[in-house]
């Protein structure tokens, strides 16, 4: 099979109704890797893993939106404008911004593509009640259709809604043109979104409502820990016996160089 093309924005928004597309966080190049070679459609990468040389080598074909740092609320936007553009730069195919419409629109003149956020939005949650589902009352799913159609109207090409009721993310995805990506929103939408530490089961605590645990990696993980010591101790008490290091450890020399030396000290 030849190297897949990267999707580009318009190819996104042309699949919309379509089919459903798949998207994860990944937060290494081996996750991107992976990702690539399982085929998922979208990745959400920090930016720092997208500033690494070697990451469009491990994910060629993925459509990648860095988040976080100014991704977030708290930037002014002339430092997310900054960002972006160094995104963009390192290969990104699009932003992702929570921060105010009027820094989006910012970004969308700088023919910059961003994906928004709305419904449970983790940095702005103090104003939502907390981390918890967003549009469970008629009033609150108005709010929710209301940034959506802010968002479109300021420019975005996308939002992940999060934690919303299914049957309201589905009634606002039908009404929008933006790409929506669902998390924890049901299947209405036109991309689910989970986090690999979900997927891979690596989470020791909770474990969100939409999450799915497809592997149990944590458990491997803390097996491959347990060895870990178990090797270290070993070679700690291989010194402290003298067991190591042993004479194939270490470089021969010519007995008559040895005497020569010797006598030179």
């Amino acid at each position: 099979m030849g190297k897949q093309v990267r999707p580009t924005v318009y190819d996104l928004l042309a699949m919309k109704g379509k089919r459903q597309l798949s998207m994860l966080r990944v937060v290494s190049l081996e996750e991107a890797e992976a990702a690539e070679a399982a085929g998922i459609d979208l990745i959400s990468v920090p930016p720092a893993l997208l500033c690494n040389p070697r990451f469009r080598d491990a994910a060629p074909g993925r459509f990648a939106v860095p988040g976080g740092e100014y991704g977030q609320s708290g930037a002014t936007t002339d430092e997310i404008l900054r960002w972006a553009v160094k995104m963009r730069t390192a290969s990104a195919d699009a932003v992702y911004c929570a921060a105010s419409l009027q820094t989006i629109r910012r970004l969308r003149d700088e023919h910059i593509p961003v994906c928004g956020h709305t419904g449970l939005i983790p940095s702005h949650a103090t104003w939502t009640g907390g981390f918890r589902a967003v549009g469970k009352s008629a009033a609150t799913a108005v709010l929710v259709y209301k940034q959506v159609k802010d968002l479109e109207a300021a420019g975005a090409f996308s939002a992940e809604i999060e934690v919303v009721p299914a049957e309201v993310a589905t009634a606002i995805s039908e009404r929008t043109s933006m790409l929506m990506i669902s998390m924890g929103a049901g299947s209405g939408c036109d991309a689910q979104y989970l986090f690999s530490e979900d997927v891979l089961g690596l989470n020791r605590g909770h474990y969100p409502r939409h999450a799915k645990v497809y592997r149990k990696l944590a458990a491997e993980y803390d097996r491959i820990q347990a060895e870990r010591i178990a090797a270290f101790r070993e070679y700690a008490a291989d010194i402290e016996s003298g067991a190591y290091p042993e004479e194939r450890h270490c470089v021969p020399m010519d007995a008559e160089e040895l005497k020569t030396f010797l006598t030179r000290l």
